[in-house]
């Protein structure tokens, strides 16, 4: 099978998927082909190239990978919805943030750095959105959960793994509590702060 036609189901297969898409989960569309893995990340690449000058792009997340389009263009893009977009509260994203880079944490524990009370709409959306999951219960007295982010928040955010999150301190709108996380500096800030924004204010 050529390389062209394996691309073409390939694609095809991501936009019809809706979500993101394995390797493995690739591959299973070429038992007959008996193309392997390599073959699968092989063609995956070429099509990462050829999206590159195009509308939309192929990107790897924690499930997988995805069609989507480009963040850049979403000025254009949120024009087809006429409602405006749900915007999320501060305290929502300073929630999120936290629990994403001291995971795991308890909320006693995020109250005590953001120095006021969490909601339970707070949690409950969080949870609803499947962002965030309980990860355990703090050995502690009243055994509190502990909480910590999911695949589905890294897919959200286009982010592989938890090390591509930015440097805490580089976001603008939760600098309130930079003092509290001590955090090393990472790589793609400004990305992740614009990513951030970008689909906060989409959904």
């Amino acid at each position: 099978m050529e390389i062209k036609q394996i691309k073409n189901i390939i694609e095809a297969a991501l936009l019809a998927a809706g979500e993101p898409v394995t390797i493995k989960r690739l591959q299973s569309l070429f038992i007959e082909q008996e193309l392997t893995h390599n073959d699968i990340a092989k063609a995956l690449e070429d099509l990462i190239f050829d999206f590159k000058d195009r509308g939309i792009e192929l990107v790897e997340v924690a499930n997988g990978f995805r069609l989507q389009t480009k963040t850049i263009l979403q000025p254009w893009i949120s024009k087809l919805w006429e409602e405006k977009p749900k915007k999320y509260t501060r305290a929502l994203l300073e929630t999120l943030a936290l629990i994403a880079y001291r995971q795991p944490v308890t909320r006693g524990e995020i109250e005590d750095v953001r120095g006021v009370a969490v909601s339970s709409y707070i949690i409950r959306t969080l949870m609803d959105r499947e962002w965030i999951r309980v990860l355990g219960y703090r050995d502690v007295p009243g055994k509190p959960a502990m909480f910590g982010t999911t695949k589905e928040f890294l897919d959200y955010f286009s982010l592989k793994s938890l090390q591509d999150l930015p440097t805490l301190a580089e976001i603008k709108d939760i600098e309130t509590i930079m003092p509290e996380l001590d955090l090393e500096q990472k790589p793609n800030d400004d990305a992740f702060q614009k990513q951030f924004k970008n689909n906060n204010e989409q959904e």
